[in-house]
């Protein structure tokens, strides 16, 4: 099921497989943003953070991420939530 993105501020998308391969929980996501259950999903091989509202917890995320070894664009990128409220985005992995 395709998971809904939020406009008004980023989301950060990251393969499952990447996520899982370095490691990654969702308590290291939580120790940098407190997210609450809504804000960090998981649907097939995706998953969504966000949105964020703290500019200072998405860059300490970033960072997590590349210092995991995670590649910009290969296996994580972030939304940026701009785009219009009529306008509704959801994102889901290609079946491979």
């Amino acid at each position: 099921m395709p998971l809904s993105l939020t406009t008004g501020a980023p989301t950060v998308i990251v393969r499952r497989e990447a996520f899982e391969r370095a490691g990654l929980t969702r308590e290291t996501i939580d120790r940098a943003l407190n997210l609450t259950p809504e804000e960090f999903r998981v649907e097939r091989d995706v998953v969504a953070i966000g949105p964020i509202y703290n500019d200072d917890g998405l860059a300490a995320l970033l960072r997590t991420f590349e210092d995991a070894g995670l590649a910009y664009f290969d296996d994580f990128f972030e939304m940026s939530g701009n785009w219009p409220e009529w306008l509704s985005l959801h994102v889901m992995s290609r079946a491979m």
